[in-house]
């Protein structure tokens, strides 16, 4: 598809959490999940630590962090997410990208890497079918795995809880005008990288998460979604808007139009120039 609705090069980084106060008090009265360490076996009681997965990690962040917090090899999660029965949807082919839930979780010397990652995605399934998610979900005509897909990409971009709403707003009128997403961080994802600033060589990758070139959501999630993103995925907060720019950090612009966007962009560029001297 042309690139009629592209933002101009000075780029938004889409932002993080939204108006959800119906969703989310029925999601975090269900907890962050504080997880039951998973054991080998053995006697004796041991004082579990505490393994913190942040919203927003990828799958191969959170097998490092399985790794380490556990002491073995770097490869070792990864490995057992292969065998471990992962109770994964059908469309995620076996691959429990955004379903590694992020939470707190204990963890002693008896914890397998297995049975954690499995935890975590039973985690992950429950806080999908949670009413509220699930009725939403529904009411978008999305699928679970559809709505932790959208939901990563609003964890991913969003950078305030008051524009994750907003974020996801402007992903839902984005599908619904057949246009495509344009999310830097889907780019990102395809390039295994972080970072803000992306070029115009970057989004003519080649990949299908490059949401300048191909329409729709990207095949699979792009990181670990929390709570708040799953409740704006099926919750968007009422609006008109197609584009935003972060003008600096916590000053998110949305925009209905094309011109109010590079009116913002514009601004965005002087402060940044401003900031570059």
């Amino acid at each position: 598809m042309s690139h009629e609705y592209r933002p101009p090069q000075a780029r938004s980084r889409l932002t993080r959490r939204g108006r959800l106060a119906l969703f989310l008090g029925v999601l975090l009265g269900a907890g962050a999940a504080a997880l039951l360490p998973v054991l080998r076996g053995g006697d004796g009681p041991e004082k579990p630590r505490l393994l913190v997965i942040p919203e927003g990690r990828r799958a191969a962040q959170v097998y490092s962090a399985v790794d380490r917090a556990l002491g073995l090899a770097p490869g070792s999660a990864k490995s057992a997410a292969a065998t471990a029965g992962l109770a994964l949807p059908p469309e995620a082919k076996g691959n429990p990208e955004g379903y590694l839930f992020p939470a707190t979780y204990p963890v002693t010397s008896r914890t397998t890497a297995g049975a954690l990652l499995a935890h975590m995605v039973r985690t992950a399934n429950d806080r999908l079918a949670t009413k509220a998610v699930a009725d939403g979900g529904r009411a978008h005509g999305m699928t679970p795995y559809q709505t932790a897909t959208m939901a990563s990409i609003i964890q991913a971009e969003a950078e305030t809880r008051a524009d994750m709403g907003k974020v996801a707003r402007v992903v839902h009128n984005r599908l619904a005008k057949s246009m495509p997403l344009q999310m830097d961080s889907t780019v990102n994802y395809a390039l295994n990288r972080s970072t803000v600033d992306t070029t115009l060589d970057d989004i003519r990758i080649d990949s299908p998460f490059n949401t300048y070139e191909r329409q729709g959501l990207p095949p699979t999630p792009i990181d670990s979604p929390g709570l708040e993103a799953m409740a704006a995925a099926v919750a968007p907060t009422p609006g008109d808007w197609l584009y935003f720019v972060t003008v600096k950090p916590g000053d998110t612009r949305f925009s209905a139009t094309y011109e109010e966007h590079r009116k913002h962009v514009a601004e965005f560029n002087r402060h940044r120039a401003a900031h570059a001297r």
